[in-house]
């Protein structure tokens, strides 16, 4: 009998239900979240199954990986997708949900989710405690300055060393001041330590792997901007064309058309939120910190005087990801043209 199966996964118990080839429900329960006894119930209850999918969600690519290394075939669904697809049940349960996620599986209108290697999941999670820890330290970067503007004191511009020069030197002596300014002083040098020291091992990540080393040659991408990229694609062959990584990372205009309407709007944003802000500064870099002379920084230049300086630069960050799409496969470095 062709089996599959619909997973509706929450923190602790995940609803399991099974449905034959005609969609007919030929069992549900529930079991604990986790990939074995998983796969201990399908085993069991549907063994040989097609397919078993699930959405996307905080334990999808743990159950993923999971499930595949004990045999199961699943599938990771968009959970947009399955939210839209299930949007015409009048009644909203995790039993009706897995019901739903099985019979979409069963009739193949999805696209799977491609699931990160644990690999690159690592690596993030590295990446994701530095983006924490910049906005930890530039918020209390901003808070220090706002609390002492309370009590008059205006300070200059400056970071790092200045900037904590500058509160000792002009915070008021009222002692309670001193010690609520001192106590959000030492948590933002605290934050930052913590930050160069996760720096230092993301470039030691990033000089023991031969792609994130020539990716680093284009001018602009640095040690953290090439392994974000790297593990934000993970698999650089499911892109069929290397124009496509813009689209992925949400660099594209969003278009809608309707009849006699058709209107181009800003980018879509989809994607890693973080390499799509990396990518755009290092288009910033390139534009405007770069003197070696290179076409691609040339043709930022020049469309920047006709559309905008902003608009350019998320042009170049575009162009950047189909260069380092494009490096990444060929096994080649930068070469930089001189623009004629």
């Amino acid at each position: 009998m062709m089996l599959y199966v619909g997973l509706d996964v929450s923190q602790k118990e995940t609803e399991i239900c099974i449905v034959d080839a005609e969609g007919r429900r030929t069992w549900r329960g529930k079991c604990p979240s986790r990939p074995d006894a998983i796969a201990e119930v399908l085993g069991q209850r549907a063994p040989g199954a097609i397919k078993v999918g699930m959405e996307s969600g905080p334990l999808a690519i743990w159950l993923w990986h999971g499930l595949k290394a004990l045999g199961v075939p699943i599938e990771c669904l968009h959970a947009r997708h399955v939210a839209a697809a299930l949007s015409l049940q009048v009644n909203k349960t995790d039993t009706n949900d897995a019901h739903g996620i099985a019979q979409v599986v069963r009739s193949g209108w999805y696209r799977p989710v491609a699931v990160k290697s644990m690999q690159s999941c690592r690596v993030r999670a590295i990446l994701a405690a530095r983006r924490q820890l910049v906005e930890v330290r530039t918020g209390l970067y901003n808070q220090i300055r706002g609390l002492l503007k309370t009590f008059g004191v205006v300070l200059g511009a400056g970071t790092g060393g200045t900037f904590e020069r500058a509160v000792d030197a002009e915070c008021p002596d009222d002692p309670m001041v001193r010690d609520a300014i001192g106590a959000l002083v030492c948590a933002w040098k605290a934050a930052g330590e913590q930050k160069v020291a996760l720096e230092r091992q993301l470039v030691r990540i990033a000089r023991d792997q031969d792609v994130c080393r020539r990716l680093a040659t284009v001018p602009g991408v640095g040690a953290i901007t090439s392994l974000t990229f790297v593990t934000a694609l993970d698999d650089p062959t499911r892109f069929r064309r290397s124009c496509d990584v813009g689209a992925y990372l949400g660099l594209t205009p969003k278009r809608y058309q309707s009849g006699e309407v058709d209107l181009a709007g800003r980018i879509s944003k989809a994607g890693d939120r973080t390499a799509r802000s990396l990518l755009f500064e290092a288009a910033n870099a390139l534009m405007t910190r770069v003197r070696k002379d290179c076409a691609l920084r040339s043709w930022g230049l020049s469309l920047a005087k006709r559309i905008g300086s902003r608009k350019a630069k998320v042009a170049v960050a575009r162009k950047l990801a189909t260069i380092l799409h494009r490096i990444w496969l060929d096994g080649t470095e930068f070469e930089a043209v001189p623009a004629h």
